[in-house]
């Protein structure tokens, strides 16, 4: 059942339909806000004819009648609700949960693990940080006895592609109505460029990685609002420009946790991801340095971290 069915939902319903044939998932139930409810335990379309919307999400829980409940609802930063009582109100009720939504991971992470390991259920959340690129996945399975120390990472694919639009001579809203029109945005784009979006999955990174037990607002952010075309078509001619970037260390005086605005050189690795590309390096004990990259996703990829996760979850029911 889907919880939320804005771009990510619909093009998880997409292909969830596309490969019907490899994995047998059904959506029996989805559930909105804005066009309120449709349950079919046959299953339901990608374009579903929608109801009055459910009483109460718990009413929508009991009446979808699925196994795994996906939370694909909008971003809230200072608060991570109501995706967290989403998914306390699916736990009740015995289901696994999958969400793309990176504000409980950022809120509550720790809570929520435990209380689904008390409940022996399953929680996944790939697409919170960097669409569908594993990260969280790539550590659970392929870093056995790994210790994380820290991360960097550029994140937010908005304030790309406002510096890249500022760069090739537009203004800063240009770059905005880029972000908007691929879908990339949050649905209040100052969350992107003040970097509270940011601050969000370096929180959850945190929070999952490093046992921070974080939120975003104690991490120390400083977004691209001040930028303006001039000041960055000056560093571009002098051979540098501005990337949005996640930091975390963690030291004897314990771990800090920041997102800045950087103006760094062109050939600095950091600064070779554009528009919607997205980069994170994690600092470990055992492997260095190692990194992951998403080469211009966009919603489908989202979705198909999301795909992942239920395909991980099939496989260990």
């Amino acid at each position: 059942m889907l919880i939320g069915y804005g771009n990510v939902g619909r093009a998880l319903a997409r292909l969830l339909a596309q490969k019907r044939a490899e994995f047998a998932f059904q959506i029996t139930g989805i559930h909105t806000a804005r066009h309120g409810t449709a349950v079919s335990p046959q299953g339901l379309p990608v374009e579903p004819e929608f109801g009055p919307p459910a009483g109460s999400i718990g009413e929508f829980l009991d009446a979808a009648q699925a196994d795994v409940a996906a939370e694909l609802t909008t971003l809230n930063p200072a608060t991570g609700e109501p995706a967290i009582s989403h998914i306390r109100a699916a736990f009740a009720r015995g289901l696994h949960v999958v969400t793309a939504n990176k504000g409980p991971i950022a809120h509550a992470y720790a809570d929520l693990r435990d209380e689904a390991a008390r409940r022996r259920l399953e929680f996944r959340f790939e697409s919170t940080v960097m669409d569908g690129a594993p990260v969280f996945n790539l550590v659970r399975h392929n870093l056995p006895g790994v210790r994380v120390l820290g991360f960097t990472g550029v994140l937010n694919s908005t304030s790309k592609l406002v510096v890249d639009a500022m760069e090739q001579g537009g203004t800063f809203e240009d770059g905005l109505v880029l972000a908007r029109r691929l879908g990339v945005a949050e649905a209040d784009a100052s969350f992107d460029v003040e970097g509270w979006d940011s601050a969000a999955k370096t929180a959850a990174l945190a929070n999952v990685l490093l046992d921070a037990r974080t939120t975003p607002q104690a991490v120390s952010t400083r977004g691209i609002t001040r930028l303006t075309p001039e000041r960055v078509r000056a560093l571009a001619s002098d051979g540098k420009t501005v990337r949005l970037v996640s930091r975390a260390r963690r030291s004897q005086a314990g771990l800090g946790l920041r997102v800045r605005a950087e103006v760094l050189p062109k050939t600095d690795l950091l600064a070779c991801v554009h528009g919607t590309s997205n980069l994170l390096l994690l600092h470990t004990d055992l492997m260095g340095t190692i990194g992951t990259i998403s080469v211009s996703p966009g919603v489908e990829q989202t979705a198909y971290g999301v795909f992942s996760d239920l395909v991980d979850l099939a496989r260990r029911l």
